[in-house]
């Protein structure tokens, strides 16, 4: 039982991991894009215009990615995970239609019209196109998300005798305390890998001397919505979803922040430690004190619960996992933040274009966005467990009783080498799209 319950968690895992990597993307992308447009029709200079449709190639490319690897998961809740799915698909199953009815289509449908609809409609029309995309792309963040934190803190349900979760009070799903909050960081977090994205390509085409302009345009355009959407993923609301994380699920605050034992005169926040379950300590601890607390409650000697107020069947079943990846989206959401502000201060001195070490680091940041946006979801599902649903579906009562360890573990291995050619196929579609350049756009 536990290896299948392992095997099927692994499979989840890692579909939904090589899944995120598009639609962090696309939806922090159909922003700028909608930017570029908007900056077009201001001006009337041709070269926003070319970046929009630039960007909406990309856009597509990873759109399309993100359809193909979506698809598995939505199967694997009736694969592996069955019987989580009978017991509360009168809930998840509502909103998660919602996200494929509404937002799918309108993302699809309004995508297509803007590659191919230009000179039928004007510009104008045009750019209501790339509104209504980038509205159909955080639309469907939004059911994703509601239904994620109804995972996370279960609202306005009742069980039925056979143990169904059904809704009793359907606004309450959307008016969820921990929605707004998890919605808002996730999206600025989009905007983050869509920023870096942008930046590096600007940087890419200054440092070979090719479609200078562009890169100049790409490469300011990054920078400042980078440095915004670091510091708003922060603050407010990395600070607002920690604080829904230590109101509502006390025992994963207390592990992603590393608090073996409670402190009576307030918590130390931690720099750097690893986790020693053995001992139940943090080695070679770098912390603060009463910062935490702080941070938490505004409250300089306010009290966290450590770890050992739990029982042990109440933490979660990899603290080392929860505290590595909380730590890791921390840290590097930090270096967003340095490098942006160094990049616009460079731009204010008007020596952006020429620091070549800056240019080259945020060339080769690229990749760290996607990093931290997937280690701050391992965060979130981590801490979640050993719960489905928090406090009232464990993990172990979810998965499909029919569904053997070895079907899954062939399966995954199956899956693994599918998206290693998925991986190869996006790399070279993107890379050749960023080769050509914008100025091979047509008007």
């Amino acid at each position: 039982m536990e290896d299948m319950i392992l095997y099927d968690r692994l499979q989840f895992a890692f579909t939904i991991t090589f899944h995120y990597i598009f639609p962090q993307l696309t939806m922090g992308l159909s922003l700028l894009i909608v930017f570029f447009k908007w900056k077009f029709l201001r001006t009337t200079v041709e070269k926003y215009n070319k970046a929009a449709k630039f960007f909406m190639k990309i856009f597509a490319i990873n759109f399309t990615m993100g359809v193909v690897t979506g698809i598995p998961m939505e199967f694997q809740f009736g694969t592996n995970w069955a019987k989580f799915s009978e017991l509360t698909g009168g809930i998840i199953g509502q909103t998660l239609a919602m996200e494929g009815m509404f937002s799918f289509f309108l993302e699809s449908s309004f995508l297509a019209l803007f590659i191919f609809g230009e000179k039928l409609m004007g510009q104008k029309l045009h750019f209501l196109t790339a509104f209504l995309v980038f509205l159909g792309s955080w639309a469907s963040g939004w059911f994703i998300l509601a239904t994620n934190a109804w995972m996370q803190h279960p609202v306005g349900y009742e069980i039925l005798e056979n143990g169904k979760y059904v809704l009793n009070n359907f606004s309450a799903i959307f008016g969820n305390p921990w929605l707004i909050p998890s919605f808002l960081h996730n999206q600025m977090a989009s905007v983050v890998t869509s920023s870096f994205v942008v930046a590096a390509i600007g940087a890419f085409y200054i440092l070979r001397n090719k479609q200078v302009e562009y890169g100049k345009l790409f490469l300011k355009t990054g920078v400042v919505f980078g440095l915004i959407a670091s510091l708003l993923v922060a603050f407010p609301t990395g600070d607002w979803n920690a604080k829904n994380v230590a109101k509502y699920q006390p025992a994963a605050f207390a592990a992603m922040e590393g608090i073996f034992e409670t402190e009576e005169a307030g918590a130390e926040i931690v720099l750097v430690g690893q986790p020693n379950m053995v001992e139940k300590k943090l080695d070679n601890k770098i912390a603060v004190p009463n910062i935490l607390s702080f941070l938490t409650y505004q409250e300089w000697d306010k009290q966290i619960p450590g770890m050992d107020q739990f029982e042990a069947e109440e933490l979660p079943d990899n603290i080392p996992a929860l505290y590595y990846s909380y730590h890791i989206m921390v840290g590097l959401g930090t270096i967003f933040i340095g490098i942006m502000a160094l990049a616009l201060f460079m731009m204010w001195r008007k020596k952006l274009f020429t620091f070549k070490p800056l240019l080259w680091s945020i060339m080769f940041l690229l990749p760290f966005p996607y990093i931290a946006n997937i280690t701050g979801w391992y965060t979130a599902e981590l801490g979640r467990q050993p719960y489905l649903v928090y406090g009232l579906l464990k993990t172990s009562e979810g998965v499909s009783p029919t569904v053997s360890s070895g079907n899954t573990l062939f399966t995954l291995m199956g899956f693994i080498a599918l998206y290693m050619l998925l991986g190869i196929l996006f790399l070279v579609l993107v890379g050749k799209t960023v080769n050509e350049g914008p100025n091979t756009q047509k008007h």
